[in-house]
């Protein structure tokens, strides 16, 4: 439980500037909890909120705290996720502002986190917290769900929280996450699914030699452009209703010969693939062998590894609630977000386990960057409509 009897906050955590400022100040980089989850458990704690800090851990892994806080107890339950977590800041001499200074230039919040996802989570807490100020006995209950591990392994993070709550008997109802899902303005994008993501290591054997004598020597260079050729050569898919088709990277391929005059013993390559629903990591892995074995026929030697994944496609089917969070998205902002499964893997693919999930944040153009920042303007875009959405969401379940 949070210590409701700890020292005043010198800021309103109701004014989801101040609030991102406070939390761009905690320098959480992943592992590191950084003070972000002491603030947050200050701040929701003096709000009425039931507040636990769960750490989990697991073998070659950093232990990670993480945060679960509650008001009310009854259903439906509005969870709004997040991670306090952010990645390191790089060269910090080429940075213009500080990164962990929280600075506003020219209506710009400067810090690392600032976008992602510091600011899209205070401007949350923030619309919630004036959300249940002015209507104190509204019926439901809003739970927050806050890892510290997302920019991490993702392994003693949110997968292990949903589960740690699920098993203490918390039930979702519909879930908020707060990734900063806007290319341009706050108006362009929710997420409603993503794409799964599995890496393949390809091995070809050969038989090194001198290359002056290459009847005594199996390049295996010349198999691995073969089998690579007929992974690429026909499109997986040609995507679904609300997925882009399948697509195939190749991220490297290494040989580790030095010598001129040698024909190297084997070569390696890596690739990743971004699949959409068509595809679970089973069935696409079943057929990428298909396509290597048929490639290699009887003369390339080869081995195919396909790494564990926890990133698998998904979709939250357009609905109520889809519906419900462009309509707030759109009262705000004049104009309706478009639907959309484009982009990187994100802790939803987690939550959709245990409930629906859609995800819409603040712009993300400059996440991870140097000087990554948020518009002011932004943050109270995202306050105000997480207010207006938790408005709605209660009055129709009331």
């Amino acid at each position: 439980m949070t210590d409701t009897a700890a020292p005043p906050l010198a800021f309103d955590p109701l004014d989801p500037v101040a609030l991102t400022q406070a939390l761009v100040r905690c320098p959480s980089v992943t592992p590191e909890e950084g003070g972000a989850l002491d603030l947050l458990a200050r701040v929701l704690g003096a709000h009425g909120y039931r507040v636990e800090r769960p750490i989990f851990t697991e073998a070659d892994t950093p232990p990670v705290e993480n945060l679960y806080a509650r008001i009310g107890t009854q259903a439906p339950v509005f969870v709004i996720a997040g991670h306090s977590d952010v990645v390191p800041v790089g060269d910090a001499a080429s940075w213009t502002r500080d990164p962990f200074g929280g600075e506003i230039v020219d209506g710009a919040l400067f810090g690392r986190g600032a976008c992602d996802m510091k600011g899209g989570l205070a401007a949350m807490i923030a619309g919630a917290l004036r959300y249940r100020r002015d209507n104190p006995d509204a019926p439901g209950s809003i739970a927050f769900l806050v890892t510290g591990d997302e920019e991490g392994p993702a392994v003693n993070g949110t997968v292990k929280l949903l589960d740690w709550a699920h098993r203490r008997g918390e039930r979702f109802d519909h879930c908020l996450l707060g990734e900063p899902t806007n290319p341009a303005t706050m108006s362009d994008m929710i997420k409603i699914g993503r794409r799964g993501s599995l890496t393949g290591e390809l091995l070809v054997k050969g038989k090194q030699g001198h290359v002056g004598y290459p009847h005594l020597a199996d390049n295996p260079i010349r198999g691995m452009v073969r089998l690579l050729a007929a992974l690429d050569a026909t499109p997986l898919d040609s995507g679904t209703a609300y997925f882009d088709p399948s697509n195939l990277e190749v991220t490297t391929v290494d040989v580790g010969n030095a010598a001129s005059n040698v024909v190297p013993a084997q070569a390696r390559a890596v690739f990743n693939i971004r699949f959409n629903d068509i595809w679970t990591p089973e069935t696409l892995a079943a057929e990428l062998e298909r396509r290597l074995r048929e490639a290699a026929g009887n003369t390339v030697r080869y081995e195919l590894i396909c790494r564990a994944t926890n990133a698998v496609a998904f979709l939250t089917e357009p609905g109520p609630f889809v519906a419900m969070v462009a309509d707030a998205v759109e009262a705000e902002t004049g104009t309706r977000p478009v639907l959309s499964t484009t982009g990187g893997t994100s802790d939803a693919r987690f939550i959709k386990s245990y409930c629906p999930v859609v995800e819409y944040g603040v712009v993300g153009q400059t996440m991870h960057q140097i000087d990554e920042r948020v518009a002011v303007a932004d943050l109270i875009a995202l306050q105000r409509i997480t207010e207006r959405l938790l408005g709605r969401y209660f009055t129709e379940a009331g």
